[in-house]
């Protein structure tokens, strides 16, 4: 019985041992790893101690590299496929997308004069039984200034995008 024991704990220690000896030596360079010692050694890698690296190789982007040469003007157009639009098109699509984001822009305004109206530096007007539940009370006022400040927002956001618009021919 102390015979089999051994052998089983043998077996154990063989198979824990096994997997961890077949882990090659892996470096790491900056964002890059490599089991290739030559390539380490060129490149003033640092080995990594502990834990194995699963490494998954990326796809490569096709197009042969246009976006990193030329003057930028690759990035700026439509992915390959997308139907192609007309200056003339654009423009008026443009012209529509600027006067919805005014007209937006105007309602958000228009929203915000009224909230600061009734938020009133702070002090809103209690209403109804506010005066007796002053938590109440408190709780409406943060949520008008919440309400303020998620208006303000939008009202930023649609500048923002009004901004990226070319401007008006």
């Amino acid at each position: 019985m102390k015979t089999a024991s051994l052998i089983f704990l043998a077996g154990s220690l063989l198979a824990v041992a096994l997997p961890a000896s077949a882990q090659e030596r892996v470096w790491r360079c900056g964002n890059e790893y490599t089991n290739n010692a030559t390539v380490a050694q060129q490149k003033g890698c640092k080995v990594l101690e502990g834990g194995n690296v699963t490494v998954v190789q990326g796809t490569k982007p096709s197009g042969g590299g246009s976006a990193s040469s030329g003057s930028g003007q690759a990035a700026a157009r439509a992915p390959a496929g997308s139907p192609r639009v007309e200056g003339v098109d654009q423009r008026a699509r443009d012209g529509e997308a600027r006067s919805v984001l005014e007209s937006e822009l105007k309602k958000a305004e228009a929203r915000q004069a009224e909230l600061q109206k009734e938020y009133n530096n702070g002090e809103p007007e209690k209403q109804g039984s506010e005066g007796r539940n002053y938590q109440k009370y408190l709780d409406r006022v943060a949520e008008m200034k919440a309400e303020l400040a998620r208006n303000e927002s939008d009202i930023a956001g649609i500048r923002r995008e009004l901004g990226r618009l070319p401007a008006k021919q």
